[in-house]
């Protein structure tokens, strides 16, 4: 598409393309950043216990769109591979809180890395206007991200089963 001026492209076409770009990029993303063979539900819920914290498995089901059972497979797998450990929750003796062991801190910042390696050798090789488009297409695609459509959500299933927004 490139050389054809934006106003003769038609807004399907955009989003179509927009939509492969996104998910090959996002593919080859996962692909160079999965040394240790995790699904992506498990990949998912890793970060998710990073960025919140110790969590029960319903909250993290609900985080993440999917069914409690769910969640608790993926959580069980975890655990057996020693990236995630069981703690008790501070006021509600009844729930189980999961943490990432420091094994699953060390696994978290090794993908991080290998994404991070990939992605600026990628970019290395592109000149100095390209990288400053995607810059500005980067700020775009956030503001996209963060707008809320107008009435009801779609729901779809992911490459994993699960139910998410589409």
């Amino acid at each position: 598409m490139t050389g054809t001026p934006v106003s003769s492209i038609s807004l399907d076409a955009t989003i179509s393309e927009l939509t492969l770009a996104i998910g090959q990029l996002l593919r080859r993303l996962r692909a160079e950043s999965n040394p240790d063979g995790l699904t992506w539900s498990q990949t998912a819920a890793l970060s998710r216990l990073e960025k919140a914290g110790p969590t029960t498995t319903a909250d993290l089901a609900r985080m993440e769109s999917v069914k409690p059972q769910s969640m608790g497979a993926t959580l069980a797998e975890l655990e057996r591979e020693g990236l995630i450990e069981r703690q008790s929750h501070p006021t509600d003796g009844r729930q189980i809180l999961f943490a990432l062991t420091a094994e699953g801190v060390q696994a978290r910042r090794k993908r991080s890395a290998a994404k991070q390696k990939w992605l600026l050798a990628a970019m290395a090789e592109l000149d100095p206007g390209e990288r400053q488009t995607l810059v500005s297409a980067a700020a775009l695609i956030k503001r996209l991200s963060e707008t809320e459509p107008e009435g009801p959500r779609v729901r779809g299933r992911s490459g994993d089963g699960t139910q998410r927004d589409v």
